[in-house]
């Protein structure tokens, strides 16, 4: 799922859409990351391994030869593996890993990771990700779910959701009163869900990513749909189901999602994030009429929110992140 897939059919905008150009703030989100790094350790069956990581559990270099010492470029490897044991609460997976070519032979090791990723993790379960090796220090990233099952009911649902806006082409973009496509992608949690799970229930349908450092843009539409799921409760509307779709799934890997709503105390009990895989993400764009363009590392994008009734139809939208609480709330229906 990487970046070079930008291609994009626009669809059509509502009225008050804003296209802003959002620009990541790379350093940052690295200068955070940076609190979770630590040295690759071998598991103890193989604390011999001659491949060990260079400056992990040894003395300090003299000074003079620490000063002379330039830093070591920034190395990424494509890693997959299974889970052998996990540890939450230090933030490491064990991993029993294929060979990476050019670097080391298959072999059982632990990895420092985030604490979303270390809590999505399971014993026995494939994962795929990116081993990050800097300066001395090594971590695994961009982690995402590589059993077969999972992988099948993605792909097919990513397949038949292009097939479909391929053949309505021009007409791509869905009215308010046409039915949601069908589509399946995965939670913060790293389980596939599909939007049919949802059927019976109001949904609240947007846009967002979770880099997106313009306060009225993707935060701002964020916090909307926080105060609409506490309204809500409040109005005795208990048959609601709030979906935020990121469409940035290069980094918005289900374990980023679970950290993001974790750090903004919000209440997954009817509150899902969803991410991923690109090809899924550019097709339901087009079919709601969003914009997103990469430009680098940059991404211009517009914003929606979709109202979707028991039946799995539009019955109201709002475009931008200015959208008004207590409109949407007159449009549900009490359970």
């Amino acid at each position: 799922m990487g970046r070079a897939e930008t291609g994009l059919s626009e669809g059509r905008v509502g009225r008050g859409a804003n296209l802003l150009t959002i620009r990541p703030i790379g350093k940052l989100v690295w200068a955070v990351k940076s609190r979770h790094l630590s040295c690759i350790r071998p598991a103890a069956t193989l604390l011999l391994a001659a491949l060990a990581l260079s400056g992990c559990n040894r003395s300090d270099p003299p000074a003079a030869t620490a000063a002379a010492a330039a830093p070591s470029p920034e190395k990424r490897y494509p890693l997959t593996g299974e889970v052998v044991a996990v540890r939450a609460a230090d933030h490491v997976l064990v991993v029993h890993h294929d060979a990476i070519p050019g670097y080391m032979p298959s072999m059982t090791m632990e990895f420092s990771v985030s604490a979303g990723d270390a809590e999505n993790a399971r014993v026995g379960q494939r994962l795929r990700g990116e081993l990050i090796v800097r300066q001395g220090t090594a971590f695994l990233e961009n982690i995402w779910p590589d059993d077969a099952p999972t992988q099948d009911q993605l792909n097919a649902a990513a397949g038949a959701l292009a097939q479909d806006t391929t053949m309505r082409g021009k007409e791509a973009y869905r009215e308010v009163g046409e039915t949601l496509p069908d589509f399946t992608l995965l939670d913060q949690n790293g389980h596939p869900v599909s939007i049919n799970r949802y059927r019976g229930k109001q949904v609240m349908l947007n846009f967002i990513f979770t880099r997106c450092p313009v306060a009225t843009m993707c935060p701002a539409a964020t916090s909307k749909m926080m105060a609409l799921q506490q309204a809500a409760r409040a109005a005795g509307i208990g048959n609601l189901e709030l979906v935020s779709i990121s469409f940035d799934p290069a980094n918005d890997t289900p374990g980023v999602l679970k950290e993001y709503a974790r750090a903004r105390n919000i209440d997954t009990s009817n509150f899902t994030f969803l991410t991923g895989p690109d090809t899924a993400v550019r097709n339901l764009l087009a079919q709601m009429g969003v914009i997103r363009e990469f430009e680098g590392d940059t991404i211009k994008h517009t914003l929606a929110t979709l109202l979707i009734d028991e039946q799995g139809r539009i019955i109201h939208r709002a475009d931008g992140s200015q959208w008004d609480v207590e409109e949407f709330l007159g449009k549900m229906k009490k359970r």
